[in-house]
């Protein structure tokens, strides 16, 4: 990997490590669906300029039904249940949940028509990765958090479908249109739940919300997307995948050094079999599609 390649690499693994970290500051005073309302619709005016200017939107409206598809899929519904899961979860254990995502996606290849071919060593990774989740759920989650680990799982499944369709329907889109015009989307659909829902704040928020929901849109939004595009660019898409690996371990040293969380032994024992699973199924072959932005 070349030298650019590996500042790339460290960069985006940060970018997309720290938003269990700011969801979780930003919860504490919004509701999740002002979270998504504001993250979405900030990183949406940042992106949607370029993607106008690179004349990339309407080439993405005019597949609107798998768009709608992805926006639901990869956006509006799995940003809901992190936001809301992350009332009651530890920011670290959000993040090590979602590396249980690649595990998902074998099962949305077999429902989607495209059942991959798995070795002895993948359904090994598939057994090692159940038992790190087996792991958190039981023995690092409080029983008054199992709601939010259910919320995590529909995280899980959009985050592994959404790029499933992004793949077989759009893969030959351009990248900052599609995700600029779901951001967008999601922007849109989520106006009138806040309104309905009055979950607009009373009041002004405080400094450390109002920071974590730019950092959100514009960090691990907007320039994570185009940090991705070039990341690929400079190493291919097969190779970048390898960042699932990388975000759990910096949404694990984020929750512990800002936010104070306690790690236990279950939550390492998680960690390395939650990874080592992941890696496992997905060893035998290239990746179809290079990771998400929206994750």
């Amino acid at each position: 990997m070349t030298r650019r390649g590996i500042l790339l690499f460290a960069a985006l693994g940060i970018a997309w490590g720290i938003p269990y970290l700011f969801i979780k500051i930003a919860v504490g005073e919004l509701e999740p669906e002002m979270v998504v309302l504001a993250r979405s619709g900030l990183a949406a005016m940042l992106l949607l300029p370029l993607a106008l200017l690179r004349r990339e939107v309407m080439p993405v409206l005019r597949r609107w039904k798998p768009l709608l598809v992805y926006t639901a899929l990869e956006i509006v519904i799995p940003w809901y249940f992190l936001s809301s899961a992350e009332q009651k979860l530890p920011s670290s254990t959000a993040g090590l949940l979602l590396a249980a995502v690649p595990l998902a996606g074998v099962g949305v290849a077999f429902l989607m028509g495209r059942p991959s071919r798995l070795s002895r060593l993948n359904w090994l990774g598939m057994g090692v990765g159940m038992l790190g989740v087996a792991a958190l759920v039981g023995l690092d989650v409080g029983g008054s958090d199992l709601l939010a680990v259910g919320e995590m799982a529909f995280v899980v499944i959009g985050y592994a479908a959404g790029p499933a369709v992004l793949a077989r329907y759009m893969s030959d889109l351009p990248g900052v249109g599609v995700v600029a015009v779901s951001l967008a989307l999601t922007a849109v659909v989520y106006v009138p739940f806040v309104l309905l829902r009055g979950a607009f704040p009373t009041e002004w928020p405080s400094t450390e919300v109002i920071v974590s929901i730019v950092v959100l849109a514009v960090v691990c939004s907007a320039l994570a997307f185009i940090l991705m595009v070039a990341l690929v660019g400079e190493i291919g898409p097969i190779k970048a995948t390898a960042i699932t690996y990388v975000n759990p371990a910096v949404a694990i040293l984020a929750g512990v050094l800002v936010l104070r969380e306690p790690v236990t032994v279950w939550t390492i024992v998680g960690f390395a079999l939650v990874l080592s699973g992941s890696y496992l199924v997905t060893r035998r072959t290239a990746l179809a599609a290079p990771p998400t932005a929206a994750a």
